[in-house]
Parts: structure tokens; C-alpha cells; sequence
């Protein structure tokens, strides 16, 4: 079935990915980025109102990679919290038989306790990055309250780092493991130091971004009013993924150097991916070291 959808944060990392997919379906689609509309003034979206909808995939958020979160915590929730409420308060007002797909986030886990969908409002989110982190728990939340009172449908999605080619080409900060492929690119190209953050022995978890959608994809048109973790289920330390990163471009692993005194975030952080398994059983996705070195490619080919 063809459907109307809306989608906020468009031209995102994610959003680029997911709208290519729901075009190749053949969707009918209606793109919002920040220049498009500003999702923080309240009236906004009254100027989409002339199509009914029947998905809305809201993927806009104000924030960045690495240690972003630790410098802009006030702005964060005051941001945040007015683009949320604007959304949800259309969604309520002008599209209510829409089914809202929102994308919720990993650091709002206490790392104190397993990463499962039972334990997203559980607990403390780790310090570092607890102002974003409830901004989301907060959607969340919003999601269920709507449900609860007027019976709207909703999905919360809550990805581990996302990874693949097309990634922002602006000058934010890069997520983890694009902040890697870059700086032993550079080690290899031009005789650069290599030094990471921490001492290497972090995990972190990815997911293609490319299953990400084909999983999102499928949720949404199956499943209404839960929450899925969608990852890989396993996850890697810094120094893993630099060993696979150096074999794609030929770079000696025992030259890079360790910065122990930097920001790492989480020590560790892995979904637990247990309800997607169920729901959604025989899930093939791209294997690490291929995901692994179609970005390190589509970076090189990209920014050198």
C-alpha cells in the first residue's frame, strides 16, 4: 500500500537513508529539514497540513557527536524539548490517525543495567550525556501519554551508532567510528598522528545504517504502540575497530597512540536486541568488516 508520509530531519544522516528507501517503495513523501521548517517555533507545521498522513517519521534532533552534549546541556533540553512538544502537539491537533515513528537514543540507558526495552526509563543515563538523554525519554514518554488519553499510535526505535557511506560532510563532530576512519586515513595519507581517545578498551556498538532502515521499514508497517532496540546485538572495543580499520587501508596498528586523559563516554553500551530477534526472527545484516570497509571507501573517496 502506498502512503502518505511526513519526514522531520530529511537531509540527516539517517534521514537521507531512510527516505531513499520509502522512495524506492514508492511512497508519497513530504521532506522536512531546519531550513524547511523550524521545528521550534510552535506553528510551523500548520503549513503541512493539507495532506493527511498516514506515517510520520520523526528523526529531528539538536545535537552532535563526541562531547558535544557536555558544552550545550541547557540548550539541549530547551531545544529539544520545544521541537518534541511542537510535533507531538500537530500530531495531536491536525494528524492523529497518523502513526508517529520516532527515534529514540541508546545513551538514554542507565549503564547500570541491561540495555533492554523494560529498562529505557530505568534508572540514571550516564552523566555526560544525560540532558539529551531525557530530552528523549521525555519523547518518549509523550508518545505514551498520547496513546494513553486518545488512543494515537506510535513507535519508539532506539538504534546503536549508526555506520555506513553518507555520512555528514559538514564540520560537526563525527560519531566514533567515523572520527577513527578519519584520523588513520590521515595517519596513512599524510604521516599523521594517530591518537584515540581513552585507552582503546571502550565498546561501542554499530549498526548499518542501511539495516537500520530496512528493519525500521518493516517495524513500522507490522507493529504500533512498543519500543525496539534495533542493533547488532554484540559489540567491539575502539581498538577492534581501529585493527579492522587499519587492515582496509593498509596502516600499522602498533603506530597509533592512546589518549587516556580525552572524553570516552560509556565504557561499554550494547542493546540488548532480544524482543527484535522474536518479533522479527532470521534478520541477516551486513557483516561488521564489510560495513566496515564500504564506509572506510566511501570516506576516502569522499573527503580525499
Amino acid at each position: 500500500m502506498k502512503m502518505n508520509i511526513l519526514v522531520t530531519g530529511a537531509s540527516g544522516f539517517l534521514g537521507t537513508h531512510l527516505v531513499k528507501e520509502l522512495e524506492r517503495k514508492g511512497h508519497r513523501l513530504v521532506l522536512l529539514n531546519s531550513k524547511i521548517c523550524d521545528l521550534i517555533k510552535p506553528d510551523s507545521l500548520k503549513n503541512f497540513n493539507s495532506i493527511r498522513y498516514d506515517q510520520i517519521f520523526h528523526l529531528a534532533a539538536w545535537t552532535q557527536a563526541g562531547d558535544f552534549c557536555l558544552y550545550h546541556p541547557g540548550e539541549q533540553w530547551v531545544i529539544n524539548q520545544k521541537i518534541n512538544t511542537n510535533v507531538l502537539s500537530w500530531w495531536l491537533e491536525s494528524q492523529p490517525q497518523a502513526k508517529m515513528i520516532s527515534i529514540g537514543t541508546s545513551c538514554s540507558y542507565s549503564p547500570d543495567k541491561i540495555l533492554t526495552e523494560e529498562n529505557y526509563l530505568e534508572g540514571q543515563p550516564i552523566e555526560s550525556l544525560f540532558t539529551y538523554a531525557m530530552t528523549k525519554r521525555m519523547l518518549h514518554i509523550g508518545l505514551m501519554s498520547l496513546q494513553k488519553q486518545f488512543g494515537l499510535k506510535y513507535l519508539t526505535l532506539v538504534p546503536s551508532t549508526l555506520y555506513g557511506p553518507g555520512y555528514h560532510t559538514d564540520n560537526r563532530q563525527m560519531h566514533f567510528i567515523f572520527d577513527l576512519i578519519r584520523k588513520i586515513l590521515r595517519g596513512k595519507k599524510f604521516g599523521e598522528p594517530v591518537v584515540l581517545w581513552g585507552d582503546g578498551y571502550q565498546k561501542r556498538e554499530l549498526v548499518h545504517v542501511h539495516d537500520f532502515v530496512k528493519i525500521t521499514v518493516e517495524i513500522s508497517q507490522n507493529f504500533e504502540n512498543e519500543i525496539f532496540n534495533i542493533g547488532a546485538g554484540k559489540d567491539y572495543s575502539i581498538q577492534d575497530f581501529a585493527k579492522i580499520i587499519c587492515d582496509c587501508v593498509g596502516f600499522d596498528f602498533g603506530l597509533i597512540q592512546f589518549d587516556t586523559t580525552k572524553y570516552v563516554g560509556a565504557k561499554s553500551k550494547c542493546l540488548d536486541t532480544g524482543k527484535l530477534n522474536e518479533k522479527i526472527p532470521g534478520i541477516k545484516m551486513i557483516s561488521l568488516s564489510d560495513g566496515i570497509e564500504e564506509t572506510v571507501k566511501w570516506f576516502n573517496d569522499f573527503f580525499f
